[in-house]
């Protein structure tokens, strides 16, 4: 494709406008012959700083924010000066595949917690109804239920050129329903803004990602940007985000609630058990082999979104009552000693607090909770977790998460300030591992074992980006081999 071609409004006066690109980068480690090669102003590096680098590599053309056009002209390379690159991006990569979404009905869900779960309800609805449906989320690319083979290393979402090449694999192989998670990161950095959805699910807000938004009222915003992208918006009724989203939201998404306190898509006769929940809507049982009152939430979600899609009231229901449980979401560890071990992802507050109750309304016993914090990520929640973890359980075990590149003694200090104020019995242990161990060791018969913070990440992240292989569900298995289980 030639460079003109990608950029069709641009004055290409003294700027060769028939060079042929063959690839987009951001990285100029990563390019290749051929390469437009993106300049982004990152959140620790510039990218401007490896134009040079990048041609050497072979990229024949750059593309610049206006505030570094001078960065460009230094370049024996063809230069495009944008407004924002990083907004030019999105619409570069849209042009480049092809507009690969195009054929596809979308659904992206954002929120705090219940994206990864929300996304698998829907994927499992739409494939129950036998459609093609791609997914992308924490969990992974997948097509058809498989994962699909990308050779990208993905966040929930993709950077901008990784998500748009996964999108075109997917329309090349016949998809016809794309479900995936929309994290505030990508809805703030634009990498979804060439998109256009057919549904958008808002889960709920509890506190996170402070780190990179800096206030909850950006972070607010950012998750409502989704809804100038969407033409029909599935939010929580019962959420305090609702008026606020609803006022956001353009004249061009209609907009639909779901909860359980009212909403078009209004649960009633809620019944939480061990072995799952049920409820009524709209004069139809909903019953869910899954347990917890955000499991009536999320489900509540996919379901205003399957409608919305047109799918028949009947085939969601039956999907539902068929859905297995979503790796690393209140994942039960099968033992013979009577204990349940549950393993979460849960690492906000917000979330601490749904698995907590949610364990409190199936265990005769004690609630013991195994979890951290982790680093280089908003160290304000550290010990509004730790309040939150010792108010609700019987007895905590604080520990390592993923430190990153801090001290993980230090974050589990913090953690714990916030312990002191509830009269919860505790343990400090850094080392995972013997973390758990010493939690499954002191269940008896009847208690819950809460291992918290990871689910389905199979690894330690460490300094400088170090991983180490660490499955909290494979260590908890293993406790309860040594143990007799």
């Amino acid at each position: 494709m030639r460079l003109k071609e990608l950029f069709p409004h641009y004055d290409f006066c003294g700027v060769d406008g028939n060079v042929e690109i063959s690839g987009i980068a951001i990285d100029s480690r990563r390019v290749k012959a051929g390469d437009l090669y993106v300049a982004i102003k990152g959140l620790h590096v510039d990218g401007h700083d490896f134009i040079q680098q990048a041609v050497k590599n072979g990229a024949v053309a750059v593309l610049v924010s206006d505030t570094q056009a001078d960065s460009g002209r230094q370049v024996a390379a063809p230069t495009i000066i944008a407004k924002d690159a990083r907004v030019e991006l999105s619409r570069v990569a849209k042009v480049f595949y092809g507009d690969p979404a195009g054929g596809m009905k979308l659904v992206g869900i954002t929120g705090t917690n219940g994206k990864t779960s929300t996304t698998s309800f829907v994927e499992h609805i739409l494939l129950s109804a036998g459609k093609r449906v791609g997914a992308i989320g924490t969990l992974g690319v997948r097509l058809d239920g498989k994962p699909l083979d990308m050779p990208f290393a993905t966040s929930t979402t993709p950077d901008t050129i990784e998500l748009f090449a996964i999108i075109r694999a997917m329309s090349d192989a016949g998809c016809e329903y794309l479900v995936m998670e929309v994290s505030s990161h990508a809805l703030a950095l634009h990498k979804v803004s060439e998109l256009r959805f057919d549904v958008g699910i808002f889960t709920n807000l509890s506190q996170d990602h402070l780190d990179f938004h800096g206030t909850m009222e950006n972070y607010r915003h950012a998750k409502a940007t989704l809804f100038n992208l969407c033409d029909v918006g599935i939010i929580n009724h019962d959420d305090d985000m609702r008026d606020f989203l609803l006022d956001f939201a353009p004249d061009s998404c209609k907009m639909l609630t779901y909860g359980m306190d009212g909403g078009n898509y209004h649960a009633t006769d809620c019944i939480l058990q061990s072995s799952g929940v049920s409820y009524i809507i709209k004069g139809q049982e909903i019953a869910v082999p899954i347990p917890g009152k955000f499991t009536i939430y999320n489900t509540l979600a996919a379901y205003g979104a399957s409608l919305a899609l047109g799918l028949d009231a009947k085939i969601v229901r039956d999907a539902l009552a068929n859905m297995q449980g979503v790796g690393g979401r209140i994942q039960s560890i099968p033992n013979n000693r009577g204990i349940s071990v549950i393993v979460d992802y849960a690492h906000t507050p917000d979330g601490l607090e749904n698995i907590i109750t949610a364990c409190r309304g199936f265990t005769k016993g004690r609630v013991i909770t195994v979890f951290g914090c982790g680093g280089d990520r908003d160290p304000i929640k550290r010990p509004i977790m730790g309040e939150m973890a010792g108010r609700l359980s019987d007895f905590c075990i604080i520990t390592s998460d993923n430190p990153r590149n801090e001290n993980p003694a230090d974050i589990i200090d913090q953690v714990e300030q916030g312990m002191l104020q509830t009269s919860c019995e505790y343990q400090k242990i850094i080392d995972r591992q013997k973390a758990i161990f010493a939690a499954i060791a002191m269940a008896k018969a009847d208690d819950c074992v809460i291992i918290a913070g990871k689910g389905h990440e199979t690894y330690q992240e460490f300094e400088n980006g170090r991983r180490e292989d660490f499955d909290d569900a494979k260590i908890a298995q293993h406790a309860l081999g040594n143990i007799g289980g």
